[in-house]
């Protein structure tokens, strides 16, 4: 039997591998979620991927399974075609986007770092979706203010609850880049709010998603 210093050290591990992606207050019951709903769904193409991009030492920038498998659904339920990524990181959302796109879908993604995305290139390119993706090395905004006049449908933004940051007070001890990019995500979160181009829907999956309908 499993004496309490070794329970302890299994749930550190355990919190390690999800914790600082869930916004549950029980890492159980995410685990639950994972082993239950995600993982057994998991496509094994993604679960290469993901577990490639745990090895990597920006991890933490990964998309959780459970935030792909639910952008793999909405884009399903949306009958999405044609799609933009900002910011693609090893490509584990780019992925999950590409499986439910149909064959003749597209996706334009944006990075300013090639070499991330290079990294999961393979295992997208092994999937057979990697026809669906045009990849373009550089800052975005100024590929999407050439867009803006056409852009509609649905926009998610990720990590829109920052590590549970959001309703920290100002003398809680986070950490560093914590810190330094909360006060920015505070600012979209409240724009979002007041813009009444859109409707909006903030969801406690992964880091926080908040869902965009533009209506006018």
């Amino acid at each position: 039997m499993a004496s309490n210093a070794e329970d302890q050290q299994n749930q550190q591990g355990r919190h390690q591998e999800v914790g600082h992606k869930s916004l549950l207050q029980s890492d159980a019951l995410y685990q639950y979620i994972l082993e239950t709903s995600v993982y057994p769904r998991e496509p094994e193409s993604m679960k290469e991927l993901r577990e490639l991009t745990a090895k990597h030492p920006w991890n933490i920038m990964t998309t959780s399974a459970d935030e792909g498998q639910f952008l793999n659904m909405l884009l399903k339920l949306v009958n999405a075609k044609n799609t933009m990524e900002i910011g693609v990181y090893t490509g584990y959302s780019l992925l999950a986007t590409a499986l439910a796109l149909p064959d003749d879908g597209k996706i334009l993604a944006m990075d300013i770092n090639r070499e991330n995305y290079e990294l999961g290139l393979p295992v997208i390119q092994k999937a057979g979706v990697a026809h669906k993706i045009d990849f373009r090395e550089g800052p975005a905004l100024p590929v999407l203010d050439l867009l803006i006049q056409d852009v509609g449908g649905v926009i998610g933004y990720d990590n829109t609850l920052w590590n549970g940051s959001v309703v920290a007070p100002p003398d809680a001890p986070l950490r560093k880049y914590v810190r330094y990019y909360r006060d920015f995500v505070l600012e979209l979160n409240k724009a979002l709010a007041a813009d009444p181009r859109i409707e909006i829907c903030m969801l406690p999956v992964g880091d926080g998603v908040t869902i965009c309908r533009r209506i006018k």
